[in-house]
């Protein structure tokens, strides 16, 4: 795992088009949604795989590129 804080911009150029594992997430706003900042605590790793540790609460897993794909939401019949 990589300790450095990153912003979203700095992950999305980083790890472009793929799933992250986000933790210590600072949302703009404190809204819930839009991505401020975190650290990257998973990359490479499949979509089910990051649901789960979602759901179990270990971390934020987000898509970098969402433009560049159709998501049915994190968790999903698809994946």
């Amino acid at each position: 795992m990589n300790n450095e804080r990153m912003s979203w911009k700095e992950i999305q150029e980083k790890y472009p088009d793929q799933w992250v594992g986000l933790v210590e997430v600072k949302y703009h706003n404190d809204d819930g949604i839009s991505i401020e900042s975190g650290i990257v605590k998973y990359t490479n790793k499949p979509k089910g795989e990051l649901t789960r540790r979602m759901l179990e609460g270990e971390i934020d897993a987000v898509y970098t590129t969402p433009d560049h794909a159709f998501q049915m939401g994190m968790v999903g019949v698809f994946g």
